[in-house]
This record gives structure tokens, sequence and C-alpha cells, in this order.
């Protein structure tokens, strides 16, 4: 530790006593080791740089609450451990352990098998090495393990007695025979070989079952077991003559003391009258295979926290333990703590001695007449006492702490950080760095030493006679040095890194691997692969990959809300600042003339299936032309009569709004052939204008409109008049409908007075006009219902009213035109981006439909939007990136796949990217409004930036003139805005000044500008797949710099897998399930293979390959659901059916449902027969074929197919028939992350070795039951909504605004959840708590219940889904 802490600094200009480390406090019991109590305070103190004591304050309180207990010694005769074993069974056993050939050992015939195919080099030398050292030591997984289940009993047996003895041997043999299944069980990982030959030797043993009764029992304890009985019974009648509850723990050394003692104990009358005994054990996450009595963890028949439980809440009250509830464990205080064998140590004297600590307790020791055993306890108590004084000694305080200097040893500092390597570290920090280096091959992931010179000559073990002794030169004596060392690092390394020797000059061979780890650890430092931590960095071989190293090193940064960005493109006036020119175009609607089109900018060329379509009222969909000639015009005439009829025709529903003096349109339409109907009004503008000439004109009458009356009088009265006003209403054109003769109802004679009740010379005269109001004008783009007017005719009387000289084509031309010159300006925008970011690509191929919908913001509130693509493209971007950091970095593990894969596609990258290309002048985000629009002209004084990223020097939300936020939905498009801000279609004409100010800026949203990116990828794959999709991609680089295509990455990746020779036999029933034969089978033995396991399989385990399995799945059902056919479904539908086809409540579900039958032979005994091969049936799992190492992994397996065996008929019955997706059962399945993951494992081979075939996957994915079940939920409108989203939806709709709460409550041993709406309880669910898994089922349980009561599901609009925040929907795994 010494080596790791920096000096105390003290604070600058302060009180020098002062420290700028903070104080920690650290309580403990026992502040020592070793035997020298001074020496360890000042090593520990010196070490920490702290102050060991105890509390000086308030001793005399404190002392109230720490209760001593009573010392007590029992003194027994020990056993006599010479002589004949007096348990049969032990005996039967030692005598054939003793009898056993370690030739005969599968281990060692495997190891000579493999010697003999191996060709001369290091890698044959270790194994015959290995095979060397195997023989000597008998170390074997067998032999070993057989060994020490030999030396258990007999410790049990001298300890315990024969009884105890003749108990434990044949329950252990009865747990190997029955364990010993090819695919469950602690034997899992073991290879038939090795089964077969354990059974052969076990069922040599002759076993004779003991008596159950107490006689016999009694009569087979040894004299410590009498003396512990009586001790339990003095202290428990002790304590029940005080009137206390007895409870007590026994501590015991050996685990197979405690599970024999424990079942002794437990069988006694006289003792389970008054003791309810539990055993508890240390538990372990992962055992060894050298461990062969980890099978009798499963003689425990409860779990070790239902027996804490039970001892906290008195449902027992004697545990016999092992050193596990010494320390660290929450165990109510005792009254009694016997050590039935002695504490190693002091440290283990003091902690369980403070397990006793009621305030009547007492600590009992047993010890033999052995008066060894007693000084030591004495000997610890002197330290006690030592120890003691030490800590309360105040002298000590101010006492400089010595200084202590570092043995000698050669060191490799690191000055910026204050890393040390040490000898000592070397290979401790070697094998870290090759466990963190992933890789993609079969080749042992650890650092390999071979001594020099070797320990045994080569082929020492085929000598015959072998030497006694291990020289290096037969009937040489036993080396003793110096020793040399040679380093093996794995192959994923360079060749100048990969081996480094150093020379037999060292006295040991531990200094001999600890010098060489040591050269080899600084030179991969000087090599780059290490930090100035001396940490690995992610394990990439060449230094000049330092760069890519960065960015993943980088944590994700936080996206921004918002970024400063121009403005939206305005293509009718970015190109005024280009040319003074005008382009021809020519516009036809289906049943009006056609019309010359001049703007300043040459407009797209638009293919057929391109062309806009308007949705008319009572016409339905009317085709549209909009014909670019790409043509100059430079006819002064024709412009002129364009400007002047462009004005006339959108006078007269847009005159307030426009500047009669102005006609400088950005626009201009003239018809291509003038009309009768033209004519007509030409004759009835000139004799207005003679009129106006005359003075005769009345009030309000312009040359473009005149008196109804006068006009009706003049012309007879014609029908062929399109546009009327009122003169109370004049800014309101009404449509002419036709004149009234008379006579009129009472009635409308009363409704005609009234609104002429203001003019004194109103008298009722015919004809009237008959009008109706203009329907309101809106976006002829999106289709639209077909509702009747809900206008009615009005009377009018033609005094007082006035005629629009129009024709009805130039009113339809000025309803429709608007319309038209939106889409206009979305093709001009997708021609700019076409033009100048994807025209070095064929990127510029994508349909305008698909780029049209990329582009155009939902704020915009056009009739399509970017949603769907970009919900589309969101994962055809991870799937290409997941598949490119595959290949491209085959050293990484899924972790640093993952971190780089969300760094690339995050949405802060990519919104930068965005802007780094100008795309926020591309995005579609103004609104168009018809009823305020107004037609462009050039003179408006809002000039956009072109191109330009101008910022303030604070930037601030857009403001208008009055300093008010301008949302980014605002209309600013074709509307315009000033540059005070303000929206010019709010001003009149004589408002609307030129101001000349820096290009406007707004804040963007950078979420919009990273879904616009991912949009645009799915509309390139759209168009041209995933390699259009790559390239669009490689546009926004993402910091990826190589990308390339997916054949050829997977190519790549397919390249690095090798043949495997020793497949598992799982192997072939995992292909038979998935319906799919590999071609490289190391795929699957990778895809089946835990981290934990320690098989001699030589593959790395299946995280990397779930990655890839991930973003395939994801790909193949978003790909479907997008193009659902009928569907069309909207992102959050889209959402909330993916997840629920990709949980990993469904895939584990998936991966228990899939099984087979096996027809097998299987090694079994039986007392008469003994060992025997049986045809055996049993249906095989797919989670069953998980290659694992690891009991918590295999107790989870059985509790998972134990409540499959319950629930799994009725979760598949509601996956296949029932309208609402079964979220709570499938939660109740409680089947842990690593069962899911093993689908998405087995995806990424299959996909792997398909060459990436996608289809190869699909038909994978048809057979496990996800293809059927997603057609299922579309075509069947399955309810897939998450219970407890669909609540949080339904309570925040606008019309509901209720408070939802959700709470949970635990009490005992139950979970409950209590839904509450408005602070009142509306549901309750309780459960019995079963750990977080527990938590989740009675959550959505609670959440279903509350469902139906409150008829969620009947207020429902498919509107709520897509209106909810999906960012607040929670985790479905």
């Amino acid at each position: 530790m010494q080596l790791f802490y920096h000096p105390i600094r003290v604070q600058q200009g302060g009180n020098k006593n002062v420290s700028e480390l903070p104080a920690i406090l650290g309580l403990t019991a026992s502040p020592i080791y070793g035997g020298d109590v001074e020496k360890a305070f000042q090593k520990i103190e010196n070490n920490l740089d702290s102050t060991i004591r105890s509390s000086r304050l308030n001793r005399k309180e404190l002392a109230k609450h720490v209760h001593r207990p009573s010392f007590k010694y029992v003194v027994y005769s020990a056993a006599d451990a010479v002589g004949t074993v007096p348990s049969k069974n032990t005996a039967a056993l030692l005598h054939v352990v003793d009898n056993m050939d370690i030739e005969d050992d599968p281990y060692v015939v495997a190891m000579r098998t493999q010697l003999a195919k191996m060709p001369p080099g290091s890698p044959r030398n270790r194994v015959d090495q290995r095979l060397s050292k195997t023989l000597v030591k008998k170390d074997t997984f067998t032999h070993k393990g057989l060994r020490d289940f030999a030396r258990a009993a007999t410790e049990i047996c001298f300890e315990l007695g024969p009884w105890a003895a003749d108990w434990y041997v044949a329950k252990v043999l009865e747990q190997a025979k029955t364990i010993a299944n090819q695919h469950a069980g602690v034997m899992a990982s073991w290879q038939p070989p090795e089964k077969k030959y354990l059974l052969s030797i076990i069922s040599q043993v002759n076993v004779a079952h003991p008596s159950g009764e107490p006689q016999a029992i009694m009569a087979g304890l040894s004299p410590k077991v009498e003396a512990l009985l009586k001790c339990l019974k003095d202290e428990e009648r002790s304590f029940r003559t005080q009137e206390e509850a007895y409870s007590g723990i026994i501590f015991v050394t050996r685990r197979d003391s405690v599970l024999a003692l424990g079942e002794l104990l437990s069988r006694l009358p006289e003792l389970t009258q008054h003791f309810q005994i539990g055993r508890l054990l240390g538990n372990s996450s992962t055992f060894k295979r050298h461990s062969f009595l980890d099978i009798t963890r499963a003689l425990l028949k409860e779990t070790s926290s239902k027996t804490l439980q039970d001892f906290r809440i008195g449902d027992k009250n004697l545990l016999v333990s092992t050193a596990v509830a010494e320390e660290g464990l929450d165990i109510q205080a005792c009254g009694s703590v016997i050590r039935f064998d002695p504490p190693p140590n002091m440290v283990a004297w003091v902690q369980s001695r403070g397990r006793a600590r009621r305030q009547r307790s007492s600590f009992v020791l047993m010890l033999d007449e052995n008066a060894m055993a007693q000084s030591k306890f004495m000997k610890w108590e002197q330290m006690e006492k030592d120890m003691m004084n030490q800590y309360n000694d105040t002298s000590r305080d101010d006492q400089e702490p010595e200084s202590h200097e570092p043995e000698d040893d050669i060191q490799f500092p690191i000055e910026s950080t204050g890393a040390v390597l040490t000898l000592d570290s070397a290979i401790a920090h070697l094998h870290h760095f090759c466990a963190v280096l992933p890789h993609n091959g079969h080749t042992s992931q650890m650092p390999l030493f071979d001594l020099d010179p070797p320990d045994f000559v080569e082929g020492w073990h085929s000598l015959d006679p072998r030497p006694s002794v291990r020289p290096c030169d037969p009937g040489a004596r036993p080396y003793e040095g110096p020793w040399g060392a040679t380093c093996t690092l794995p192959r994923q390394l360079p060749p100048h890194l990969r081996t480094f020797s150093v020379d037999c000059v060292y006295s040991t061979k531990t200094s001999a691997r600890n010098h060489v780890a040591f050269f080899a650890y600084v030179a991969l430092y000087d090599a780059g692969l290490l930090n100035d931590n001396l940490l690995p960095l992610i394990s990439v071989v060449r230094p000049d990959e330092d760069g890519e190293v960065e960015v993943l090193l980088k944590e994700i940064e936080q996206r921004a809300g918002t970024a400063n960005v121009p403005i939206q493109m305005d293509p009718w006036r970015d190109y005024q600042q280009v040319a003074e020119k005008w382009w021809y175009s020519q516009v036809t609607i289906e049943g009006l003339p056609a019309l010359h089109m001049y703007t300043r900018c040459e407009l797209p060329f638009l293919s057929e299936d391109e062309q806009p379509v308007l949705y008319i009222r009572d016409r339905g969909a009317v085709t549209v032309s909009i014909c670019s000639a790409s043509v100059e015009v430079d006819d002064e005439g024709a412009i002129a009569a364009a400007q002047q009829y462009t004005r006339r025709m959108f006078a007269p529903l847009y005159e307030q709004r426009m500047d009669a003096a102005k006609l400088d349109f950005c626009y201009l339409f003239l018809p291509i052939e003038e009309g009768e109907e033209e004519l007509v009004w030409r004759e009835r503008r000139q004799w207005m204008q003679e009129r106006i000439q005359r003075s005769e004109s009345t009030r309000m009458e312009t040359p473009e409109r005149s008196n109804a009356d006068a006009f009706g009088k003049r012309f007879a009265y014609p029908l062929n008049i399109a546009s009327v006003r009122y003169i109370e209403r004049i800014n309101k054109p009404l449509r002419f409908i036709g004149w009234h003769d008379g006579p009129i109802s009472s009635e409308e004679a009363e409704e005609l007075q009234a609104r002429y009740d203001g003019f004194a010379d109103f008298e009722l005269s015919f004809p009237l006009l008959i009008a109706q109001a203009i329907p309101r004008r809106v976006n002829f783009l999106a289709p639209r219902d077909k509702k009747p007017d809900r206008e009615l005719p009005i009377l009018f009387h033609p005094m007082y009213s006035l005629v629009d000289f129009v024709s009805a084509d130039d009113v339809q031309f000025a309803s429709l035109l608007p319309s038209l010159l939106r889409f206009t300006t979305i093709a001009c925008i997708v021609r700019s981006m076409r033009q100048s970011l994807l025209s070095s690509s064929s990127l510029r191929d994508i349909p305008f439909s698909l780029l049209r919908t990329a582009l155009t913001a939902p704020v915009s509130q056009e009739p399509t939007n970017y949603q769907r693509l970009e919900t589309l493209g969101d994962t055809v971007l991870k799937y290409i990136v997941s598949v490119q950091l595959f290949s491209q970095y085959p050293l990484w593990h899924e972790g640093y796949l993952s971190k780089r894969k969300d760094h690339a596609v995050n949405n802060n990258c990519l919104a930068k990217e965005a802007i780094r290309l100008g795309l926020e002048k591309w995005i579609i985000r103004d609104q168009f409004a018809p009823r305020k629009w107004r037609p462009l002209y050039s003179s408006d004084p809002f000039v956009p930036a072109k191109g330009s990223r101008t910022k303030k020097e604070n930037p601030q939300q857009s403001t208008n003139g009055e300093g008010e936020q301008i949302a980014e939905g605002d209309e600013q498009g074709m509307q315009g805005v000033d540059a005070d801000g303000d929206a010019l279609n709010n001003k009149s004409p004589t408002q609307q000044r030129p101001k000349k100010r820096a290009p406007r800026t707004q804040e963007l949203s950078t979420k919009m500008l990273a879904d616009v990116v991912e949009s645009l990828i799915g509309a390139a794959f759209e168009h041209g797949g995933f390699d259009l999709a790559i390239e669009c991609a490689k546009l926004f680089d993402m910091g990826l710099p190589n990308w390339e295509k997916i054949p050829a990455r997977v190519e790549v990746a397919f390249s690095r897998v090798e043949p495997i020779e020793d497949l598992p036999p799982q192997s072939t029933l995992v292909e038979q399930m998935l319906g799919y034969t590999f071609s490289r089978k190391a795929l699957l033995v990778e895809a089946l293979t835990h981290a934990s396991y320690t098989g001699n399989i030589q593959t790395s385990s299946y995280e990397r390959l779930e990655f890839l399995g991930d973003s395939a799945l994801d790909m193949i059902v978003t790909d479907y659901l997008y193009h659902a056919p009928g569907k069309d479904y909207a992102p959050g539908h889209m959402h909330i059916r993916k997840e629920a086809l990709v949980n990993s409540h469904l895939l584990g579900f998936i991966c228990v449902n899939t099984s087979m039958m096996l027809e097998a032979t299987m090694p079994s005994w039986d007392a008469e027969a003994g060992i025997r091969i049986n045809n055996d049936s049993q249906r095989i799992h797919l989670f069953q074929c998980l290659l694992h190492s690891s009991s918590r992994v295999l107790e989870d397996q059985n509790l998972t197919l134990a409540r499959y065996e319950k629930s799994g008929a009725q979760i598949q019955a509601a996956l296949e028939t029932d309208t609402i997706y079964p979220w709570a059962a499938l939660t109740s399945l409680q089947a842990p992350k690593f069962i899911g993951d093993m689908v998405e494992s087995l995806l990424g081979a299959v996909y792997l070795d398909s060459h990436g075939n996608l289809d190869a996957v699909r038909n994978v994915l048809r057979t496990l039951g996800i293809i059927s079940l997603m057609e299922r939920i579309v075509a069947d409108e399955v309810d897939v909504l998450h219970p407890v989203s669909r609540l949080g939806i339904w309570a925040s709709k606008p019309d509901n605004n209720l408070k939802l709460e959700i709470k949970m409550e635990k009490a005992d041993d139950n979970i409950s959840c209590i839904i509450s709406i408005d602070g009142v309880e509306e549901f309750r669910d309780t459960q019995k708590f079963r750990g977080k898994t527990s938590y989740n089922e009675v959550r959505f349980t609670a959440a279903e219940g509350a469902i139906r009561k409150l008829k969620v599901i009947e207020t429902e609009q498919p509107a709520d889904v897509d209106e909810a925040d999906w960012g607040d929907v929670p985790d479905y795994d």
C-alpha cells in the first residue's frame, strides 16, 4: 500500500496542521495482524497515515451498550487418530482411493495423446512439463477431488465420530451419482470421459447406509461431540432458568464438518425439542473444476439468506456455521457462541467472540487436553490486552510516524501520476492486461511462463523407472538455481511484443518469473499499450491507433439542448443576390388553364411520380404538372405582363397584406393563352377606368372592383362573377353564387333589413346578390376529409356590395398557388441539397419524395415528416456501425464496442456533423400558414445568411422586436422575418421598412439535427439498401474513418475465425434447435460460451457475438414493422411493437421454450450392477446448452426452468392467441439476462457464419417463433403497450391531467404495489418477495389491474401513443 499513497499536501497559507486530504474514520474490532502488536500498529499507521485509538469521550455511556461475554472452557479427550478408521464407509473409500492409478485418469490420457500429436516447440514443452507435474502431484480433477473427499471423511470420523463419517461418505457418493447428467448440474462442464472415470471409481466403494435411529447415532459419537452436547444442554438450561430465549452459533472450520455436524444434531430428539438448527456456509459465485466437493453444496436444504432470515426472526435458534458468520453478515446478537474448532488466529478469536454481545452472553472454547492449545489462547488474551493498551495510550498521539522505506526492489514509476510498477505487482498487472485483451481467436488469453531450466527433463513422465526427485538430469541432485524464465503473451500482440526472456541469474523460480513479467510490462508501456496509470488502454496493438483510443475513452458528451444555426434556406430570395434573371417553367393544374411561371431560381426537374397532388374539396385529388424548362427569359414585355397579372390574381384574397404599389414579386405567373373570359373582364376593367375618369365612382370603388348595383345594370347582371364583397367587411371576399330576383321569405326580409339597419337610404329591391363565405384557405397538399360546407348562402343588396374584376379561374389560382409554391419551395431546398451536399455521390439519386420526407421536421406540420424515416434510419445506423466496429476492432470486447458505437451515433455527435456540413439550412421547419400567406417581394428586407453560421457574442433564443421568444416552428420561411425578428405578414406595407442587419440565426434543437441525419440514412437505405446507407453515414463521418460495405466487413471478420476440433456435445443439439448448420463451428461454440466457463475449449465468451446479434435482431424487426403492409406505423407504435419483440423477458422465454428430445446413452450406477450404460430420453432446452462453470448460473438456470414448467404453457398460449401482450406473465418467468443474451449471441453467430445474410437470421428467428409472433402482433393488432406506460399516458392526457403515483411497499416477506390517482388508492397488488424480479412482476400486475378498473383502454385513442414522450417510457428490461 505504501507505494500508492502520495504525501499529504498541507494547505497553503493556512494552518500547517490542516491537510487538503479528507479525514476518514474507519472502525474495526481487531486492528492487528501477525503476532507482534506494536509492529502491526506501526505498519498500519504508516501505510494509512493514520492513528489507531479507541474512543476517549463518553466511555462510561458507551460501556453501558457493550457487553463482554463470560468466557468458558470445555475440555474433552481427543480421539486417537492412529490406527484403524472406525467408520466403515470411510475405510472403504480410503481403500479405493489408495489403489487409484493416475495413468488411468482421462486428463493424463488426453495429455499423452495430445503430446504424441504435437510438433517440437514451446507449446509441446509446456504440455510435457504439465504432464510430468501432474504425475508427481497427482492433482487431476478426479484424483485430487477424491483424495480431498477421503481426507474430509477421515477428519469428520475422528472429529465427530463414525456415524457422521458414514453419513457423509454415503451422502456425497449418492449426490455424485445423481448429478452425473450430461446437460445439467454441477458436472455440466465435465467431459463425458471424466464423468465415466469418476463413476467407475466411486462405484467401487462399498457403501453401508448408517442407521438413523438416535441410539445408533449416540453410539457413534466422538468425545468432542459428546462434550458439545453437554455444553449445549447446559447453555440452554442456563438461559431458560433466566427466562431468556436461547440463540447461539457453533463455529466449525471445515464446511464438510458443518454439514455433518448439523445433520447429526438435527437427528437427536433430546436436542430438537429445544433447538431449531440451521447450517450456514459461505457462498461462491464460481467454482473450479478441481473442487469436486462443491457437489456438497446441494446437501444444504435451505439457502443462506433463508437460514439467516429464520435466525433473525427466531424460527431458528442455533446455527452451525463456518467462519462466514464471524463478520460482515447482519446477524443479531447471540446469547452463546461456541468455538467447536479453535480460532486460527487472534482476529478470528475477537470477531467470533463479538457475535456474543447480548447483555447476558457466553463465549465457549472447546479444547482438547493438549496443553499447547490452552497456552495459545492465553497468548491471544495477552495480545488483546497489549492491543487495548496501545489504542488507549494517549502518549502515542504526538509521536511522529516512523519513516519506513520500502524493501530493496526495482521499480518503474510514472512521475505524472505516481503509478509504480514493482516486481511483486508485475505478474498481476500482466494477467490483467491479458484478461482485458479481447480476441476473436481460440488461443489462451493469459501470459505463459516457462522456466529455464525446466522442472523436469523432457520425457520424464515416460522414464522407467522414474527418479524419485525431479532433476534436469536423471540421477543428479535436485537443481537449486540459478533460474531464468520466458514469458509468452497472446498472439494478438505483434511479434516484438509477444515473447520476453531473462537469463539464468535469479536465485528462485519466483524471482525469475517476477523479473520477466516486469520487463514485459515495461515494454508494453513503452509501446503505448498502457496509459500513465500503468493500466491497459483498450488493448489496441498498434501505436498509430492512439487517436481512436482517445476517442473511445472519452465519455459520450452530454448533448446540448439547442445549437445556434442559420435560419432555413429561402430559395426565392437567396437567388436575388446571385443574378437579376428569370427562369421559365410551366404550371398545369388539372381543370384549369396552363400558366407561365417565372422565378429567380431555376426550378428542379420533377419526374411524373414526383409531381405534387392537390386535394380539393368536391374534386378530390387533382394532378399538377410543374415543368422546368431550364430556360432564361429576357422578354421584358412578358415579365411586365406577368407582374400585372400576378398582382391582380393574388389581390382579391391577399390584398390586405400586399403593397399595391409593388410589383417585384419573387415569382410571376401569366396564362399561356388568353381565354374568352379574360377578354370579358378586360372590357369590364376598361369600363371601370372610364367611370373613375368621369368621377362617377362611388365609395370604395377601385380600378379592380366596382359597385355591384352599377355593375349589374351595366352588364345585365352576368353570372360569370367570381368574387364579391360586402362594404362593411371589405377585406373579406365572398364567393358569388348568383342573383336573386325575388320574392324572398319574411325571415329573409327581416334578416336583410337588420343587416342594413344603419343605412338610412336602404330600400329592398331586386335583384339581390347571393354570396357565400369562401372556405377557409388550407394546405391543399394534405388530403382532406370530405365534409360539407358549413357556410350558408347569404343575401346582399347590390347597392352596398362590390364586384372584384377577377375571373373564377384566377380565384382558383389565387387559392391553390400558395400550396404549389410551398411544394416548390421544398423542391428547391431538396434540389439545393442535391446540388451541393449530395452532388459527388450516388446519394443524389435518392428520389425526391424520400428526400423531401427526410428533411421535413414535424414542427413544420407538413402532411409528411421525417419521424418514420428517422426511426428506420436510427436502427440502420446502429446496425451498420455495429458491423463496422465488430470487424474493424477484433480485439475489442463488447463493452468497448458498445461505448464506441454510442459515441458515434449519439445525438450530440450527429448534430455536430450536421452543423459541420451546413445541413441545418435545408431542414424544412417553417410552418405554412395559408390564412396568413402573402406573396413575397424581392425587396422584402430580410436577407438570410447564405451558408453562414454567424453567431452573436452571447447567442440566445431568437426574439422579436418586443423581446419575446420566437419558437422554432413560427412562420419564418415563405412569410419572411425582418431584421427585428417580426413576421412580415403581421405588418402593413408602410411598416415594412428595409433594415440591413447581420444575418439572422436561430436556436435549433440538436435532436432535430440528429434526427434529420438519421432520416437521411433511412432514406438512403430505402432507395439503395445498406450500401447507400453506408455511403450516407460516411458523408457524416461520425468519427469512423474507414467505412466499408457490409460484405467486405463481414468477410474480414469471418476470415479471422479459425477451425476448432474438439466440439462440445451441445453443438449438434443447438444446430438442430436452430435449424441451421454452421460452416465454422467455432462461431457456434463462442456463442454458447459463458464468461465463467473454465473448460479446455479455447474460445472467447459470447459477448461480442451478442453485440452483433442484437443489432441484427433490431434491424430485422424494425425493417418489418416499417414496411408492414397497410399499417404505416407511427414511430411510437413502431417503438412499442419492437420493444415487445426484442425485450430480454421475451428472449429469455424463447431460449427456455426452445427444446428437443434427446436419445442418449448415459453412465449410471446402482448397488447391484455397479456402473452401467443406459439408454436415456430427456428434453433438452436451448438455455441448458450454455457452456459455463458457475454455480450461480446453474442455480439461476434451475430456478428459471422450474418457473417455466409452472407457467410456460400459459405464456406460450398468451403469445399465440391473446389480444393483449403478456408483459406480467413474461416478467414472472424471471429469466436472467444471460439467457436472453444467449439468443442474441446465437443470432450473431448465424449472421457471421452466413456471411452477413440477414435472411439466414430471419430463418432462425422463424424457427425460434419470433417471426411468427411478430407477424401475429401486426396482423391481429395485439395490444403491446407496456401497462405502466399505458397508465402514465392515460393520466397525462390533457383531458385527464391526473397525478399518477406508483408506490412500492415491502413488509415481512411480501412486496406490494399501490397505484394512486390524485392521492386516492385505486389498486393494490401483493405478492411474495423473491428479489428484484418480484418488484417488476408486482408492478406490472398492479398496473394491469388498475387499467381494467379505470377502464383506461376504453377511453384510449391511437394518437395518445403517438403524442407520448417516449423518453419517459419505463425500461422494458
